[in-house]
């Protein structure tokens, strides 16, 4: 049974997924960070210089006690940071599209290519044949 294991993570197709997944991951870094640090920044100096990951609409406050301790946290719906991953969202769609239309176009390309000439037909040889023997 550890052997069979073995072999099936050891197959392509599986170092080949674990690959994409990470891969995945770290470019998933990539655009929360190009979301956050380039994009949002620029919508937010059009928007009056906001920050959209600050946005909230607040349901109960924060209570703070007479020593200035927190005694009750605040209570938000973050809609701000909800728009950003609508963004990054976007952001990744995108870009995968434009991978997958690229990756058609090369294949799309490959198979036109015209397959080699097979030459003559077996058939074609034999009816040769036999013209060469009639000439005989």
């Amino acid at each position: 049974m550890l052997k069979e294991f073995r072999d099936f993570i050891m197959t392509g197709n599986v170092v080949d997924l674990a690959v994409a997944v990470i891969l995945a991951g770290a470019v998933g870094l990539v655009v929360t960070g190009f979301t956050n640090d380039m994009i949002m920044p620029i919508v937010g100096h059009f928007a009056g210089g906001m920050d959209f990951a600050d946005l909230k609409y607040v349901l109960d406050p924060a209570v703070i006690g007479p020593d200035g301790e927190v005694v009750e946290p605040e209570n938000a719906v973050m809609w701000g940071k909800w728009v950003n991953s609508i963004i990054n969202l976007i952001i990744v769609g995108f870009v995968l599209f434009m991978i997958v239309k690229a990756y058609g176009n090369v294949r799309k390309k490959k198979e036109e290519a015209p397959a080699p000439d097979p030459g003559p037909s077996e058939k074609d040889i034999l009816l040769e044949i036999r013209d060469e023997l009639r000439k005989k």
